[in-house]
């Protein structure tokens, strides 16, 4: 259970005054709807959005968040991005400025195994979403894309003009999103940025708030879970062309992702374009070399199975994330060592 008192967050409060002091915007006095505010990254920006004191209000079917995530200060509507007459009460009554938009299915794997819920879910449901905001003159957006877009990269690190070949529905749904909203920006005038994050990490350094799904599908929560229950982990493939054969990835923090959204939504409202940006480390890690540094971490030896391959899992991604330096003024400050122990600081609390 999330208390409801004031976050003190390190870093992150000096990081506050020095991004307010740099944009020098009143943004205290926006008011920012969080779809999927009360999952694993919506519920991080949630907490971070309100440690600025700008207004929240988050809408969440709680199919995938919880409750328990979402801090009393923010205003909460159970339901899905898909029911126009709520969000059309939702933008009339809060008077919404802007969207930062996390609703929707989020699993490689499912996606393959059950594609009509995640084109229904994902595609469908911020269609919807768009639909209310044109009528109520809604044009700011931040949406929370995907490096899933690009598929079986061509090249290593990843820059944003690579060609856009997923090989997952997940990653179609991504995809097709962010095509409609470049089209809603011709025709209608909106603005938005499709933030195509790698692999989102890591924990509240207090262990008040993580990463929690169910199931969980997620290496680095499964690997601490693990090592907390004495029990073994899954590694899908070990015949890769990487260095030792396991898949690899770009690990980038949460809070580093809210810190990214919310300058997102600021270069927005000063006028930016709309745009397509990376988030990412730069680094990749495979999956045995996250399990070597699990181990260092909590001094506990992790149990491993070896297993096939998954369907849509492609070897290696790693982002080129120079665009977001420069549109964005963003890059992350919490490494891999901060990820993991911020990660088993919350597995161990809750």
């Amino acid at each position: 259970m999330i208390k409801n008192e004031a976050v003190d967050y390190g870093i992150w409060g000096d990081l506050v005054t020095f991004f307010d002091l740099c944009y020098a915007l009143p943004m205290s006095s926006k008011h920012l709807l969080i779809t999927g505010g009360a999952g694993y990254i919506g519920s991080h920006q949630v907490r971070y959005l309100l440690a600025r004191g700008v207004r929240v209000t988050v809408i969440d079917n709680l199919s995938q968040g919880a409750r328990d995530f979402v801090p009393s200060e923010a205003t909460f509507y159970k339901g899905d991005v898909s029911d126009s007459h709520l969000l059309e009460h939702i933008f009339a009554k809060d008077k919404i400025d802007g969207v930062i938009h996390f609703a929707g299915a989020s699993c490689v794997a499912p996606s393959v195994t059950d594609p009509l819920h995640y084109y229904q879910n994902n595609v469908f449901g911020t269609m919807a979403l768009l639909k209310v905001m044109k009528q109520c003159g809604i044009r700011h957006l931040v949406f929370s894309s995907s490096a899933a877009v690009y598929g079986d990269p061509l090249s290593i690190p990843i820059p944003e003009d690579h060609p856009l070949r997923p090989v997952s529905p997940y990653g179609w749904t991504k995809r097709m999103i962010e095509q409609i909203l470049a089209d809603c920006e011709r025709a209608y005038g909106l603005k938005y940025v499709a933030l195509r994050y790698f692999n989102a990490a890591g924990a509240i350094e207090d262990g008040t708030l993580g990463e929690s799904h169910v199931p969980e599908s997620h290496l680095i929560p499964l690997v601490l879970t693990a090592v907390r229950q004495r029990t073994d982990v899954s590694i899908y493939g070990d015949d890769y062309p990487t260095r030792d054969g396991t898949c690899v990835r770009d690990f980038v923090h949460v809070m580093d992702l809210a810190d990214a959204h919310w300058m997102a939504f600021q270069y927005l409202v000063k006028g930016g374009e709309s745009t397509a940006i990376n988030l990412g480390s730069g680094k990749g890690y495979s999956v045995r070399e996250i399990i070597q540094m699990v181990e260092k971490i909590t001094g506990k030896i992790v149990l491993t199975r070896l297993e096939e391959r998954r369907a849509g899992d492609v070897s290696e991604l790693v982002a080129d994330s120079s665009l977001a330096r420069q549109k964005l003024h963003w890059s992350p400050r919490l490494g891999l060592e901060k990820i993991l122990v911020s990660a088993w600081n919350w597995e161990t609390q809750r």
